[in-house]
């Protein structure tokens, strides 16, 4: 694990829910964050946490690119 590793979640709606995941052999919910339209978030990936799922509509940047996330049909 790099803990240089941070994604930047900027929601481009009201509502948008960022979950992190747990490391391990049973991965749970451990955390979650409710962004409104224009707010940002910087997380990092630990220890504990070894992934993140972002619900709604919002842009993420990383290291590897920048993403759109999109909203349920």
């Amino acid at each position: 694990m790099n803990s240089n590793d941070y994604v930047v979640i900027k929601a481009a709606e009201d509502g948008v829910n960022v979950i992190g995941l747990t490391r391990g052999t049973d991965t749970r919910f451990h955390h979650s964050e409710k962004l409104d339209k224009g707010e940002v978030m910087i997380a990092q990936f630990t220890d504990h946490t070894s992934a993140i799922k972002v619900r709604g509509k919002a842009t993420i940047l990383t290291n590897y690119g920048e993403i759109e996330s999109e909203n349920k049909k």
